[in-house]
């Protein structure tokens, strides 16, 4: 399906879908998106799956089911991009040229940048609900947990796919355990890339104060190199402090790995791509830095801000002006400011919504409520009002949302 696209879409996930809905609510034709997966994930909900709390048929839907009504599928993935000439050869080897270009492909999950991780994954209690083929798995190995038991969970290095995903399953982990009436009984652990629970001041002093109250042992620093599924140990190498360097090995009965991230590599081999891999756009406009007819946002984007699907939902109507803008000779708008939304789920039936822009502000939706406090409220957000917002609002091209609170106050610690 070679030939020539007014707006040409590299990726069919949440970026790419609610870009081309935008589009066409406002009369927008001559769009294709490129997307080779049949199947689309709400992928927010993976961490209640791997907790046996969603199906994980709920977060499956055909991608063609999906796709706005007037913008063309192609079934394919970009392989390699010329912006010099304004085209994309996909890897069926068609060519595609554009008048515009969006790139949201979305990240690599790099399972093989730690040794031995691929091969142990799903089984042996190896388990990561960042895989949709292994999420279930998950909620298996929590329920082999037994007295006696030892539980490691992993953050791996920045940046990745929600910064708050690796410890939401630790603290519901910790839940099954007490339901249980073994939590005294099983070790829970918890291994760090960076030297702070979570990113955000305000919302690292409430987990650091919920991991102790969970009695979880936290380990900063510390970065999974290797796991030896028969000897069932992780490896890790200590990454900062006195000891900088040194290895230290860790048995376990339940290993949850947030794996490694990266860009796809036909971003990180193109001329869009920093020297990071990611595609280099600004951090207010998404429009790329030296493609002026370019934009990027979602997962793939160098922008700065936390990897979330609420952040896909307030990149894409910037985008969106930034393109019908260039078609007019309008100026550019620099409307993104970072926000980012990462519902922390504390236990079975608590969450708290962490909300923030660039710089770690915090910049709560809710008024009058503490964004620091777990809630029932927050739980029902994440469970149950999230995912409807994303099916019937944001994949279909609506925009409109509370504003955030840029002029929130937080309380002094």
């Amino acid at each position: 399906m070679a030939g020539h696209r007014k707006i040409l879409i590299i990726g069919g996930g949440a970026a790419g879908i609610t870009v081309a809905a935008s589009l066409r609510r406002r009369g927008i034709g001559g769009i294709a998106i490129v997307e080779p997966s049949d199947t689309h994930y709400y992928q927010p909900a993976f961490t209640l799956v791997g907790a046996g709390i969603y199906d994980l048929a709920k977060t499956r839907r055909s991608t063609d089911s999906l796709i706005p009504s007037g913008v063309a599928r192609i079934k394919a993935a970009a392989s390699a991009f010329d912006p010099e000439s304004n085209s994309v050869t996909l890897s069926n080897g068609d060519k595609i040229t554009y008048d515009y270009l969006v790139v949201c492909t979305g990240l690599k999950l790099d399972w093989d940048k730690v040794e031995g991780l691929a091969d142990a994954l799903g089984h042996d209690g190896v388990c990561s609900n960042y895989s949709p083929q292994h999420v279930t798995y998950t909620w298996d190995c929590i329920k082999a947990l037994k007295p006696g038991s030892r539980a490691v969970f992993t953050q791996p290095p920045l940046p990745f796919k929600c910064p708050g995903a690796p410890q939401k399953i630790v603290y519901l982990t910790v839940d099954d355990l007490k339901r249980r009436g073994i939590r005294d009984q099983v070790e829970v652990e918890y291994y760090v890339h960076a030297p702070v629970i979570f990113g955000v001041p305000f919302f690292a002093r409430q987990l650091a104060k919920i991991a102790e109250a969970c009695g979880v042992k936290l380990s900063y620093q510390h970065n999974l190199v290797a796991v030896d599924s028969p000897a069932k140990t992780a490896i890790f190498e200590i990454v900062g402090g006195e000891k900088q360097g040194q290895r230290v090995t860790v048995p376990y009965d339940m290993l949850h790995v947030s794996p490694p991230q990266s860009p796809p590599d036909a971003i990180k081999s193109s001329p869009l791509a920093n020297t990071a891999g990611w595609v280099e756009v600004n951090q207010n406009s998404m429009q790329h830095v030296r493609y002026a007819n370019v934009f990027s946002l979602g997962d793939v984007a160098s922008s700065p801000n936390s990897k979330t699907a609420a952040a896909v939902r307030k990149q894409a109507p910037v985008v969106v002006r930034n393109i019908l803008g260039l078609m007019r000779g309008a100026a550019i708008e620099n409307g993104y400011d970072g926000y980012a939304s990462c519902p922390l789920t504390t236990a079975n039936g608590k969450a708290i919504i962490a909300e923030f822009v660039y710089g770690g502000k915090v910049t709560p939706t809710l008024p009058l409520l503490d964004p620091g406090k777990q809630r029932r409220l927050s739980w029902w957000i994440k469970t149950s009002f999230l995912p409807v917002l994303y099916w019937s609002y944001m994949l279909k091209g609506y925009e409109w949302f509370p504003k955030h609170n840029t002029a929130f106050k937080e309380p002094v610690a």
